[in-house]
This record gives C-alpha cells, sequence and structure tokens, in this order.
C-alpha cells in the first residue's frame, strides 16, 4: 500500500510573493534603491529581502528572519579582544 505524501503548509503568503515579485521588477528598471543610503540595488537576494521586509510589514505570512552570521562572528571577535586584553593587563601586573 503505498504512504501518503503529507501536505504542508505554505510558508510564505500569495501577498508575500507578488511584494517580492514587484521589488524584483523595479530592480530589474533600475528604480529599487536600498533602505537609508538610497543607493540602487543591483543583487537579486537583496532584492528579495526587500520584498519580504515589505511584506511583513504589511502583514503577509512571512517566515522570521533569520539571525546573521554577521552578528555572531562579531560578537565572537569582540569577546577574543577583551580576553586578549585581560592577558596583557595580567602580564603587565605580574612585570610589576
Amino acid at each position: 500500500m503505498p504512504t501518503k505524501k503529507k501536505s504542508s503548509a505554505r510558508k510564505y503568503s500569495p501577498k508575500a510573493s507578488k511584494s517580492v515579485e514587484r521589488e524584483m521588477r523595479a530592480m530589474k528598471e533600475g528604480k529599487l534603491k536600498s533602505g537609508r543610503s538610497k543607493k540602487k540595488v543591483t543583487s537579486r537576494k537583496q532584492a528579495i529581502a526587500i520584498g519580504l521586509s515589505e511584506a511583513r510589514k504589511a502583514g503577509a505570512k512571512v517566515p522570521a528572519k533569520k539571525k546573521s552570521a554577521a552578528k555572531k562572528t562579531s560578537a565572537k571577535k569582540k569577546s577574543t579582544v577583551k580576553k586578549s586584553a585581560k592577558k596583557k593587563s595580567a602580564k603587565k601586573t605580574a612585570k610589576e
């Protein structure tokens, strides 16, 4: 007896896909600008991100943003800088 495939709910609403479609079209026309800097968007991924962000603000069904890897790496760098600063200060007090 064949097993039935489990039907899954949509991750993105049709409203969200329309928003992304609109932003992609604007990007291809050269009319899409980024946030504060107002520079022209040339990246396909950035255009999709802008479309999803606007869909989120409008209340469309869109999964939450993932935590960026850049924040994680900068946090690691800060902690290593603090550790090395502690080691240096410990060495200075030991010498004196």
